[in-house]
């Protein structure tokens, strides 16, 4: 059978098994159960036809792997014990590196485990099915360690574990097999040949090398994230192909056999898959990897589409719930991109040099074949992906390989390992810097408003505009440096202004308000439903550390853009009330009720509502529930009185007997459900009221309008005015819009 033939085979049972492992996962086991039997009679009827016999095949393995592990679980002692709430004492093994977390009582870990003895009430079960512990505190738990644990069970939410283990005690019962011992002793080395420059570019090369992601900052990923540079954080297909190529190239420049050659590969990709974990998409890159090998031994390396076909298939059949996972589906996703587009793309830039070409042509493949992927997971799109990817291409592989001589040269000479780590560290900071250069420009990412499947159509559509421009060189650069301008985009002049007392972002329908506190320092003041107008505005306003981050409620049109908000810049301080709010990277979090008073830096924050004896609240509650603020800056009061309705806001006043302000911020974007006596006992000056264009809600009403007139309090609304800021001129008010 012809290769291309072959292609035709194996393609359509990847994606076959692909879509099927991703539906039964979340299916009843009865469904596994009809789609083995169906693929069974699809099978018999059609075995003499490969193009359908090989994918109902493969769908009879998948659908068999499915059903037998929801078996497994559904019918595991740990899954029934979890369902009454039980607390155990286990034995778990560690299946991937823990991972610690900030929470509101502090950090937590979080730890992937195969749970293997479970003993309740007298009675012991061995076991195995998957778990995962939360234990409090930051500890450091590697894949293959062995712990004991007492820990209260409850139900998990993935259908592939069986409980979730909430850690009360542990201890160290074994460092696990040899293999892992020795894989860590490797990441030290790496970690070690790189310390001596303690910054985040030293972080990086732990990561580029060994998926090693413990050092990064919050800050850091979430710049990665917005210039579409996460995937160096998920080691890969290129790290394997880095490491695979130094070693088979340099055994034949010395005429190695091709028996040899194929035994270091396959002992360099298991060492890869150790070294890194195996993680998604390091099974996948070595899979593919293996397959590759297997041509070599028959005299072909076969095609790269078949490679990956085949990988896909081997994965989703040894672990069904792969086929969900963020981090396979981005790698497979990409790397089918680049080997469909890159090569016709890169020929579609003959005008350009060939490694210019290929430069430029395998980020935009990759981009544009993960784009609904990322869209669903960020609700953004990067517009910087592109650039800041052909940036960083040249010192990937000066990073990965000397991060590597690193960890080797440390095992034999520890002394001399810096001499390679600061090597990598040189060609990691290069990436840091663009990847921070990136995050910090207005226009790095945009807001797709719809669902991330309606991108499924438009991409292609898009690729077809790609393709047409590109044969076109004087348009292509053109539009190139046009894009550069919109994302960049030159500040207003005149803007950011000085002496400014509140800013109110135009966020679109929701809150979104700055009250500087230090050059380049500010607090926020909830950030909007969507990530790019806070970023923006806070990027316009030269914002790069928020001193405190204050969600006032958990609603969507409050919390839900917080990534623009952190996007390039650290929290010292997350806030927020009984409602709650979003688990934001931060030093520190605090809950705010009545009666508290904080500082920061020259500003004064009084909280008057709610009352002190509050507690969680309801979703439906949430608006009464709102954290209300009266900031002091320059002499001037401003409140802050979140989404409050005409109840909550009779209980403000009951509580408080000084309301007054000089700036208000209206409650629920000027809804009607208000009292009319608060205007009264605040007695503002300045009104701002952050609400969207054409919304369907109808704010701000009428009434409210009509009582601010009647009160003369001057009103400034964003979907009127944009972004507003009162600023402060020799003790008066006075408001300037962008």
């Amino acid at each position: 059978m012809t290769g291309s033939r072959s292609d035709l085979r194996v393609v359509p049972a990847a994606l076959v098994a692909w879509a099927t492992a991703a539906g039964l996962t979340r299916a009843p086991v009865a469904a596994s159960l009809a789609v083995a039997v169906a693929a069974v009679v699809v099978l018999v009827w059609g075995w003499r036809r490969p193009l359908l016999a090989f994918p109902a095949a493969v769908l009879v393995v998948v659908a068999a792997t499915c059903g037998w592990r929801l078996t497994a679980v559904e019918s595991s002692p740990v899954t029934l014990l979890a369902e009454r709430g039980a607390t155990v004492r286990a034995e778990v093994h560690v299946r991937e590196d823990a991972r610690v977390f900030s929470g509101a009582g502090g950090p937590g870990t979080v730890v992937p485990v195969t749970v293997r003895v479970v003993e309740s009430r007298g009675r012991t079960w061995r076991v195995r099915v998957r778990a995962t512990a939360f234990v409090e505190g930051s500890e450091r738990f590697v894949t293959g360690t062995r712990l004991l644990v007492r820990a209260g069970l409850e139900p998990s939410d993935g259908s592939d574990e069986a409980a979730v283990l909430r850690v009360h005690d542990w201890r160290r019962a074994g460092a696990g097999p040899w293999w892992w011992r020795w894989s860590e002793v490797v990441r030290d080395g790496v970690r070690d040949g790189v310390d001596h420059r303690g910054d985040q570019a030293a972080a990086l090369v732990p990561a580029l090398v060994a998926g090693d992601e413990s050092g990064l900052s919050d800050r850091t990923r979430e710049e990665f994230a917005t210039t579409g540079l996460t995937h160096l954080l998920a080691v890969s297909g290129a790290n394997l192909t880095i490491v695979l190529g130094i070693v088979l190239l340099g055994l034949r420049a010395v005429g190695a056999s091709r028996r040899t050659v194929l035994l270091a590969g396959v002992l360099t990709v298991v060492a890869f898959v150790v070294v890194a974990r195996p993680e998604p998409s390091v099974q996948r890159a070595a899979v593919m990897g293996s397959v590759a090998l297997a041509g070599l031994l028959v005299g072909s390396a076969g095609a790269g589409l078949r490679a990956l076909a085949w990988s896909v298939v081997a994965l989703v059949v040894l672990d069904p719930w792969l086929a969900t996972r963020p981090g396979f589906v981005l790698s497979v996703s990409a790397t089918a991109g680049i080997i469909a587009f890159a090569p016709p793309l890169a020929r579609r830039l003959h005008w350009l040099p060939l490694p210019v070409a290929t430069a430029v042509a395998v980020p935009i493949a990759a981009h544009l074949a993960c784009l609904p992927v990322v869209t669903s997971l960020s609700g953004e799109i990067s517009m910087v992906a592109v650039f800041a990817n052909v940036l960083v291409a040249p010192a990937v592989a000066p990073a990965t390989v000397a991060g590597l001589a690193a960890g080797l040269v440390d095992l034999v000479a520890p002394a001399l390992a810096p001499v390679p780590g600061t090597v990598a560290w040189a060609a990691a900071s290069v990436i840091v810097r663009v990847a921070r250069l990136g995050a910090s420009l207005p226009g790095a990412a945009i807001a797709w408003p719809w669902p991330w499947w309606t991108l499924i159509p438009v991409t292609p559509l898009i690729g077809c505009g790609v393709w047409w421009l590109l044969r076109r060189p004087a348009l292509a650069v053109g539009m190139t440096l046009g894009l550069l301008v919109a994302i960049v985009r030159t500040p207003t002049p005149g803007w950011p202004p000085r002496d400014v007392v509140v800013v109110a972002c135009d966020v679109g329908q929701g809150d979104g308000f700055v009250v500087p506190t230090a050059p380049g320092e500010a607090i926020v003041i909830d950030v909007g439903q969507e990530p790019g107008p806070i970023h923006r505005c806070l990027t316009e306003l030269e914002i790069d550390r928020i001193s405190l981050l204050l969600f006032t409620h958990g609603d969507a049109d409050h919390v839900d853009g917080w990534r623009g908000a952190v996007r390039g810049r650290e929290v010292d301080v997350l806030a927020d009330g009984p409602s709650g709010g979003p688990s934001v990277p931060a030093a520190r979090r605090i809950r705010l009720l009545a009666g508290q008073r904080v500082k920061v830096g020259g500003v004064d924050l009084e909280v008057l509502w709610p009352r002190a004896d509050t507690g969680r609240v309801a979703p439906e509650a949430r608006n009464d529930a709102s954290v209300v603020v009266r900031a002091t800056v320059r002499g001037h009061r401003i409140l802050f009185t979140g989404d409050l309705g005409e109840e909550a806001q009779r209980g403000l006043g009951r509580l408080n007997a000084d309301l007054s302000a000089d700036v208000l911020k209206v409650a629920h974007h000027g809804s009607a459900d208000r009292w009319e006596g608060l205007l009264e006992r605040v007695a503002p000056s300045v009104a701002l009221i952050g609400v969207g264009a054409d919304n369907p809600h109808g704010h701000p009403t009428s009434a409210v309008l009509d009582d601010l007139a009647r009160q003369r309090v001057a009103v400034w609304r964003t979907d009127t005015s944009g972004t507003i800021a009162v600023l402060d001129r020799d003790g008066h008010l006075v408001v300037s819009a962008r």
